[in-house]
């Protein structure tokens, strides 16, 4: 979200918020976390109840010799199972533990190093690295879209780094560490420096921040695409990619199969960055800076924030985390630097709004979002669902969750819960300046 004052004198943009759109928003801005949870597990239900009536509707449209689905007591056949195909995106994407319709509940010959699991795991260490990349810029103030490009940008970086510094060092073990560390260094710097540009334009041209990062992702692709194609191409490659670095150097996907691309000393990583991160915003002097801004930019610089540095601090780790995500898919998921980028960067945002902006929130919005993919393929393999009514199913289960939370963010900033900069928590006598603003935030504002 940008830092942009459209509010009254006292800083609240809540007077600008329609009487209705108020009393929609206000309920859901100062939940519990077990109030939040609670939300999300009906949400996912009225999702599911609403993507099967849909599924149905579908299946009666559809053209079929043989009736996958027959309705109860009334005999209407469909084309489409709502049950096989739920059962299929949440069991399938764990590999089937569950034994439905057997007598026992686990599947005995069900074991946690399969591939369906694998790549869902696959999905969700990547989508960590995005997810945090996005959560950063919300809690200062900023809406980063560029994490596309840092991820592009951060990619290439640790592909370049590692094959150039490979012949310097004796394949083995210790230079495979070495290289990997090296890689993601790389892909932090390259990442952050893409992300320090537009908030240093930010800060000192006051550009919007969405604007230039949606530039940005355009140039970092194009760019990074003719340095290859150009420059960098495999040898022989019949697509635009690198050389393969070395398989010493990356991320090996140790008790799981090969092809799931997944390596648990990758999601280790991820999960360090996750309680890393969350001791820095939370804990640390910087963070206190940063959420400080995030809440309201006039109460940082009564407080004595650089905003602007701060601003660019922020923009330029958003970038690194967002880097250090396009080493990970270097170094787990393809072994070199491609030109058909996933869109993690994008998918990263819906994870930050799912987790609230919380950075231990990350970790289950992601494992979702994992699921959702994972089981997606599943249902694509083992039904006849076409796979557009597929993205259907699992857009509807993400609307339907990230809602509430997007409506909390919009009431948090625009200041209507308690803990808002123009809530009671803040204005305790009557007071609304800005002094009383950095106070909420010292006193409690610990989520976005």
């Amino acid at each position: 979200m940008s830092r942009t004052n459209t509010g009254s004198d006292d800083g609240s943009g809540s007077d600008d918020i329609p009487s209705i759109a108020r009393r929609v928003i206000a309920p859901f801005v100062d939940r519990s976390v077990a109030e939040r949870l609670l939300i999300s597990v009906a949400a996912i239900l009225l999702s599911i109840i609403v993507g099967f009536a849909i599924v149905l509707v579908s299946g009666r449209v559809a053209q079929c010799s043989t009736a996958a689905w027959t309705m109860p007591l009334t005999g209407i056949g469909f084309c489409y199972d709502p049950v096989e195909v739920y059962l299929v995106l949440f069991n399938g994407a764990l590999g089937y533990p569950f034994a439905v319709g057997e007598p026992g509940l686990i599947d005995p010959a069900w074991t946690p190093f399969n591939l369906s699991l694998g790549l869902t795991l696959s999905e969700t260490t990547l989508l960590i690295f995005t997810g945090l990349s996005v959560a950063v810029a919300f809690r200062a103030g900023l809406f980063n879209i560029g994490t596309q490009g840092q991820l592009v940008v951060g990619g290439l970086a640790t592909a370049l780094t590692v094959l150039a510094a490979a012949p310097l060092l004796p394949a083995g073990p210790v230079a495979g560490v070495a290289l990997i560390v090296a890689g993601v260094l790389a892909g932090a710097v390259g990442g952050g420096f893409w992300g320090a540009i537009p908030g240093a334009l930010k800060a000192y041209t006051d550009a919007n921040e969405v604007i230039t990062t949606i530039m940005l992702n355009f140039i970092a692709a194009n760019v990074a695409y003719v340095l290859v194609l150009e420059v960098f191409r495999a040898e022989g490659s019949s697509v635009v990619a690198t050389e393969y670095v070395p398989e010493y150097a990356q991320f090996l996907p140790w008790l799981f199969p090969q092809s799931s691309d997944f390596a648990l000393l990758a999601l280790v990583v991820g999960i360090g960055f996750i309680a890393g991160l969350y001791y820095l915003v939370e804990h640390t002097s910087f963070g206190y800076d940063l959420r400080t801004s995030g809440v309201q930019a006039a109460a940082a610089e009564y407080g004595g924030v650089n905003a602007k540095a701060t601003t660019v601090r922020a923009m330029t780790l958003s970038g690194a985390i967002g880097g250090v995500g396009g080493a990970v898919w270097v170094l787990m998921s393809q072994g070199r630097w491609m030109a058909s980028v996933p869109a993690l960067g994008f998918d990263g945002i819906t994870v930050s709004i799912l987790a609230g902006n919380n950075p231990l929130g990350v970790l289950p919005a992601a494992f979702l979002f994992g699921i959702l993919k994972g089981g997606a393929l599943e249902i694509g393999f083992r039904t006849d669902v076409p796979t557009e009514l597929v993205g259907v199913l699992r857009g509807l289960i993400i609307l339907f969750v990230a809602m509430p939370e997007f409506f909390r963010m919009i009431g948090r900033y625009a200041g209507l819960g308690s803990r808002g900069p123009s809530g009671p928590e803040t204005s305790g006598s009557g007071g609304t300046g800005p002094a009383d603003d950095a106070a909420a935030v010292e006193g409690g504002e610990t989520d976005a």
